[in-house]
């Protein structure tokens, strides 16, 4: 927790920190401004600004990583210790076999999360004080601030339950005050609620975009504050939560009337395409600025490996000149996946691609890996410079969905604009269309499908089963129902060294 309780002096805002997402930068002060001779102009609090944005995506593999490597996207396939291509998993299948402890906790330090949290708890504390700053930014910095320390306690709570929760600001370290114990979840859900209505009021009616998109607004307030609504709908919240979903939901597109779907789901994420009418808020990557390093490191394979094989049907083989992925295949995504999907639905190749290998006279399909965000290439190499989307239009229809089928309305017209753009000319509402499938029969089960093809590999498979229910989790995933305790994720090592004062999540060993 040391790293909780250290700040820097501003280092973070000097030079915009575009530095790689690969590195984590310290949380010691390497500059000689200090906090006592900053903050004195309006430019300091926008590359202030622009810093928390970069460390917010230094922390796009744990977002990711919570998100989704617990649910049934990944893994390698039955009696396989390794991947198709034979690289080796090399500790990431703990997540999918839901085998973690405290020495192999799939993410450690609680994400990192905190080292930006202190840095929001700096900022609102300086716009609370400042009358540099003109009144537009601050407000609009506020409701930056207090929106993404909302999206950090919620990853945090949805992931460990109770945590230790820090909201003001630290200009020194004390090392008398270093221990601090976890608040129970309810005092969390409680901040983060306070959170969003903080953001959501400091934005008031300024539903603009910065950064195209590349920002936090008052969008993805309104978005998180849905997001949360839900999830405490399925908690007893019911439908007083399920209409403050809806409510929120409903302002985004009655005020930002030029969010919609795109006609062609694969070109939401291509590189040249940031930013599109689709997009709510993305991490911004950029190409000698920042690649998407967790994509390379994990999800797909080394060029000269996967050359051995074909694509879809055999058609094709490999090549390491056009498919040179250059990454590393620890977390292949599972064929079962892939299979999920209708042959016609767009998202199925758009989001994932199938390897083949040569059997007798036909091909055999052997395994898949994530195809959604392809980069560009660069000087013969492929840089992963693709935005990734935190919120876009089609979570927007399919909360909205979910939260009509909470208050016993008809879900069809959001499902179906989702499924009309993945099918697209191949649409046939007859066979198609909500409620035309056998399983729209339990409307909330259709929901978690169209968001499992929607969204794989954006971070939310493993949430979207947890908001609904344990139960969901324990039906689609490798968790039962008899470690229910492993829901939430065992706290690391270093950290309950480190803070004497942290208890391990219950269930799991004892430290």
């Amino acid at each position: 927790m040391k790293n909780i309780i250290k700040t820097i002096y501003i280092s973070l805002g000097i030079s915009l920190l575009f530095t790689s997402c690969n590195t984590q930068l310290d949380l010691a002060p390497e500059s000689s401004i200090s906090d006592a001779n900053y903050w004195k102009t309006a430019d300091q609090f926008d590359a202030f600004v622009s810093g928390i944005h970069v460390r917010f995506r230094s922390h796009n593999a744990s977002f990711q990583a919570l998100g989704e490597m617990r649910s049934d996207i990944f893994g390698t396939e039955d009696n396989s210790p390794s991947t198709f291509t034979g690289e080796a998993t090399q500790g990431l299948e703990r997540m999918w076999l839901q085998n973690l402890d405290m020495d192999n906790t799939g993410v450690s330090n609680f994400g990192g999360f905190y080292s930006n949290i202190v840095q929001l708890n700096l900022l609102i504390h300086k716009l609370n004080a400042t009358n540099i700053v003109s009144d537009a930014n601050k407000n609009y910095y506020l409701g930056i601030a207090h929106g993404m320390r909302a999206f950090y306690y919620f990853h945090l709570y949805r992931s460990w339950g109770g945590v230790v929760i820090q909201t003001e600001p630290v200009l020194s370290i004390d090392i008398a005050n270093l221990a601090k114990a976890a608040s129970p979840e309810a005092e969390v859900m409680t901040l983060i609620k306070a959170d969003i209505d903080k953001s959501e009021s400091s934005f008031g009616t300024n539903y603009t975009f910065r950064n195209n998109k590349g920002y936090w607004s008052k969008a993805a307030t309104l978005m998180l504050k849905a997001e949360v609504s839900l999830w405490n709908s399925h908690r007893g919240g019911g439908s007083v939560d399920a209409t403050t979903a809806l409510n929120a939901l409903n302002d985004i597109k009655t005020n930002i009337p030029n969010l919609t779907l795109l006609p062609n789901y694969s070109t939401v994420f291509t590189a040249g395409n940031k930013g599109n009418n689709e997009i709510i808020f993305a991490i911004r990557y950029v190409l000698n600025e920042a690649t998407m390093g967790f994509v390379a490191s994990s999800f797909v394979p080394q060029s000269g490996l996967i050359s051995n094989f074909y694509d879809l049907n055999g058609s094709r083989q490999f090549n390491v000149t056009t498919d040179n992925w250059g990454g590393l295949l620890r977390a292949p995504v599972r064929i079962a996946t892939y299979q999920k999907f209708d042959d016609n639905d767009s998202r199925k190749l758009s989001s994932i691609q199938p390897a083949f290998s040569k059997k007798g006279t036909g091909f055999e399909l052997v395994g898949c890996f994530i195809n959604k965000f392809q980069g560009e290439q660069n000087a013969g190499s492929r840089a992963f410079t693709n935005d990734y989307p935190i919120y876009r239009y089609a979570d927007l229809l399919l909360m909205m969905a979910e939260a009509k089928v909470i208050l016993g309305q008809n879900p069809a017209n959001e499902i179906n604009l989702v499924r009309a753009r993945a099918y697209g000319a191949k649409y046939d509402a007859s066979k198609y269309a909500f409620p035309n499938q056998a399983k729209d029969a339990s409307p909330l089960n259709a929901i978690l499908d169209e968001r499992l093809f929607e969204f794989v590999f954006e971070g939310k498979r493993w949430y979207d089963l947890r908001r609904v229910g344990n139960n969901y989790v324990f039906a689609n995933t490798s968790l039962s129902s008899n470690e229910a305790f492993k829901l939430l994720w065992p706290i690391d090592r270093n950290s309950l060294t480190n803070n004497r004062s942290l208890v391990q999540t219950a269930g799991y060993p004892v430290f």
